[in-house]
């Protein structure tokens, strides 16, 4: 046992070791929703952190400490999310097509997605410093929580808010838009990325190009307008 200590205390502050690791749990995750059919509920984000979460207490290993070795992952996300213009470009002449219907169901799926939060959490009595971090939920991360801070709220909490709102959306969107008799894949797309970000865009472009190149767009409109109407809502105050 004292060798395997050793040979942890050595691992445990090596930046490739959680590198690994994330990658490891990410492709099982993977593996397990091909295995299930890519169920909705099979969403790799929510089993890879299944899989990770318990190897980091377990091991006494902080987010920090676990950070410093992903980070590679997280500075992944802008090239993951400026490929994001390749199905764009695919279905460039439907988005034309589409720019009244884009702009209309910006405008109501954001305003939609923050006002029932907050009056949701105002009626159940959430401190102002909650509703200032429950606001963002509906953009990116990074955005949430400088906006989050902004406010007065809590960047963290926000950052949360935003993963549970991404893996939440993205595990009802087919069987809600199914029930809902919604077979346009450009309308469902945008939904799912106007509501969850780039976990539903993933999720989006799983299940067709159009639909993905939809969620792709909405995120980014979102992630814009969200930002200027709370902007507005700071300066007002």
């Amino acid at each position: 046992m004292s060798g395997f200590s050793e040979i942890w205390v050595y691992l445990a502050t090596s930046p490739l070791t959680w590198l690994g690791a994330t990658l490891v749990a990410f492709v099982l995750a993977l593996r397990i929703g091909a295995l299930l059919g890519n169920s909705p509920l099979a969403n790799s984000v929510l089993l890879s952190a299944a899989m990770l979460i318990p190897v980091l207490l377990l091991t006494g290993t902080s987010y920090p400490t676990y950070f410093e070795g992903a980070q590679f992952v997280h500075f992944l996300l802008g090239p993951a999310t400026v490929s994001l213009a390749v199905p764009l470009y695919r279905n460039l002449a439907a988005v034309k097509r589409s720019i009244v219907p884009i702009a209309v169901a910006l405008v109501a799926g954001s305003v939609t997605a923050m006002g029932s939060a907050l009056a949701i959490a105002a009626i159940f009595g959430a401190p102002p410093e909650v509703l200032a971090s429950i606001a963002p939920k509906s953009v990116s991360a990074p955005i949430a929580m400088e906006l989050a801070k902004s406010l007065g709220g809590i960047p963290s909490l926000a950052a949360v808010l935003v993963i549970l709102t991404g893996v939440t959306g993205a595990i009802i969107v087919t069987p809600l838009m199914n029930a809902l008799g919604t077979k346009n894949y450009a309308a469902r797309g945008f939904a799912v990325g106007v509501a969850s970000h780039g976990i539903g865009t993933a999720r989006a472009l799983q299940v067709n190009d159009m639909a993905g190149a939809f969620a792709g767009i909405a995120m980014a409109l979102n992630g814009a307008f969200t930002a200027i109407l709370l902007t507005g809502f700071l300066l007002l105050r």
